[in-house]
């Protein structure tokens, strides 16, 4: 609307920036008169005149709509002025009535327009923008109930589905959260976390780290074929045995003697899994299985552990290698067949007590060469505390992993498969993924645990190659890993290539097998982390629930303001402020005073 000077007046009744204003002066400016006795200075273009006055304060103007619903129908279709307006639904035109209609006008549900030519909206359009209305009160209402429920943490199975949100930004896949933000928390993972214990939606003890990481939550779902018609070796004259930990439920390799000769039978899963089906596209995808306290995640459907699991039939289809190792140590005069196996499973604490009797003495004396050999070769000699880590209906256990010569055995073992099957890989040119590591800056045999950890720390890591290269850690010129193919994507690889070589087929170019072993390797060093992560959580939730516990504690590390703990007893590591400077492998009572799952920490208490 434009206004003519004639037209305003001192005391008249004006709209600016959609609040009233009432003239106070005429001039070059207007001076006008806000609520609160605010005072501005405007120019003639930024106000409308809604009425000629006079209006002495802006507190007169206190007059409800009134009943306007007959002056809409009147107008309906049509159009009119203000004072139009104002008279027919207030039966005069005072600055009063005018703020009052106009306050109809502003609201645009039932009129629309400006001081001189206001519209009377059509049912139609005014009937769908209540409903409109009505909907936003309704979801707001539900916004607050909503609210009101996760403050008293009485959510409804309803909320799920906005709670989504929360979870999202506490897995780390998302920055914010309009819930968080309306309730006044921190929009980080960590507060995220808390909140969705607090609500009630997450359980106290929810280990949020594998879907932090993206990782699958279930086994794959997908087809099993059977075996290929091929000829085996038969082995199952030879006594084998699949020496795992209590509990173990992929066993994948197993240990026969033959003379002098070590059988390391492996699982035969590329029998199964062939290269670029999808199978194989599914277990590249996964790169590892996932060891967690509360749950195995396969990376291959169950069947196949099922089928192919050493021990869990009575005859097992394997790739069996067989080596000799010489007086100096060296693998010599290996060899791969496909074959059968008849195999007993046996616990480490089961074949701890037979290590004395035939055939696993012998055993003992053949890797006993190929050690020395490996610790003449400055392999790592790193023993740090380790545990077993299982979530059981609900309770967390925990037990400490004794030194067993058993275990060693079955690791040299292993290890000498994986140096035999990387000799004979590249004395036939199968490109496969070989394990490297370089050496430390410096060299050392530490001998305490302090001496250990910091030597652990100053480790470079290992890296998949497509080329032969020395293994620093392990004290080998060469190295592969091929005997979990049921549970690592780069050991079934080197099965799948082996397999191809066996049967004259081509085996996939050195390129492809690095390609593949990066995709596979991106996930396994996801699975590695949430893994770890999920061990930390588990020991802390263990923590929580024994309040009065106290273990000991061993200072392995100092650094600028704490002193670095390790508790043996759960494998656990932790950084404690002491008073005084106490020396490295000194030992302290140690016992847990708080305990925060959602940051992965506990503050511990130290026994004078």
């Amino acid at each position: 609307m434009t206004i003519h000077q004639a037209n305003l007046r001192v005391d008249s009744l004006v709209l600016y920036k959609g609040h009233p204003a009432r003239v106070l002066a005429l001039g070059e400016k207007i001076e006008i008169a806000l609520d609160k006795n605010e005072i501005k200075r405007v120019r003639l273009k930024d106000i409308d005149l809604l009425h000629p006055g006079p209006l002495r304060d802006l507190q007169d103007l206190n007059l409800d709509a009134g009943d306007f619903a007959e002056a809409w129908e009147l107008m309906e279709g049509g159009t009119a002025r203000l004072r139009e307006l104002a008279e027919l639904i207030h039966g005069d035109f005072t600055p009063a009535s005018a703020w009052a209609a106009w306050g109809l006008v502003a609201e645009g549900l039932w009129f629309s327009g400006t001081p001189a030519e206001i519209r009377a909206r059509p049912r139609a359009e005014v009937e769908a923008d209540q409903a409109q209305r009505r909907a936003r009160e309704n979801a707001a209402r539900e916004w607050d109930s909503f609210l009101a429920r996760l403050a008293a943490s009485q959510p409804l199975p309803e909320d799920a589905e906005r709670l989504a949100e929360v979870e999202r930004l506490a897995w780390g896949r998302s920055e914010h959260s309009r819930i968080l933000k309306a309730l006044g928390i921190e929009e980080t993972p960590e507060h995220a976390h808390r909140a969705l214990i607090r609500f009630g939606f997450w359980a106290p003890d929810h280990n949020p780290h594998p879907a932090r990481h993206a990782l699958p939550e279930s086994d794959p779902e997908l087809p099993v074929g059977e075996l290929p018609d091929e000829e085996r070796l038969d082995l199952t004259h030879l006594p084998a045995y699949a020496i795992d930990d209590e509990g173990n439920q992929d066993p994948d390799d197993a240990l026969s003697l033959e003379g002098d000769r070590l059988w390391v039978h492996v699982a035969d899963v590329a029998a199964l899994v062939p290269p670029d089906s999808a199978l194989d596209r599914e277990a590249r995808a996964r790169g590892a299985n996932q060891y967690l306290p509360e749950r195995l995640v396969n990376m291959l459907p169950p069947a196949i552990t099922t089928r192919l699991g050493l021990g869990l039939q009575e005859i097992s289809p394997a790739l069996s290698f067989g080596f000799g190792c010489d007086a100096k140590g060296e693998v010599v005069d290996v060899s791969v067949q496909p074959s059968w196996v008849r195999v007993q499973r046996l616990s480490y604490e089961g074949a701890e007590g037979r290590l004395d009797e035939a055939p696993f003495a012998a055993m003992q004396a053949l890797v006993e060469r190929f050690r020395q050999r490996r610790e003449a070769n400055n392999a790592a000699g790193i023993e740090l505390p380790e545990v077993s880590l299982r979530v059981r209906d609900g309770e967390v256990v925990i037990r400490p992993l004794p030194r067993l010569r058993s275990r060693a055995l079955v690791m040299d073992a292993m290890l000498m498969a994986g140096e035999a099957v990387a000799i004979l890989c590249r004395d036939q040119g199968i490109p496969i993924p070989y394990v490297t590591q370089p050496p430390p800056d410096k060299i050392e045999q530490p001998a305490d645990l302090a001496a250990m950890y910091a030597y652990r720390r100053r480790f470079k890591p290992s890296r998949l190659v497509g080329e032969p290269g020395a293994h620093f850690g392990l004290g080998l010129p060469l190295y592969t890993r091929a005997t979990s193919p049921l549970r690592r994507y780069s050991d079934l690889l080197v099965h799948q290539q082996i397999r191809a070589w066996l049967r004259g087929a081509e085996p996939i170019d050195a390129k492809a097998v690095v390609a593949r072993v990066g995709e596979a390797e991106t996930v396994g060093a996801a699975v590695r982390r949430a893994e770890r992560l999920s061990n930390q959580h588990w020991k802390l939730v263990w923590l929580r629930a024994h309040p009065d516990w106290w273990g000991e504690a061993v200072v392995v590390d100092r650094e600028e303001r704490k002193h670095v703990l390790l508790l043996p007893e759960l494998a656990l590591e932790t950084r404690v402020r002491l008073q005084g400077d106490p020396a490295l492998n000194s030992r302290l009572r140690v016992s847990p005073r708080e305990v925060d799952l959602a940051d992965l920490d506990c503050r511990f208490r130290i026994r004078d």
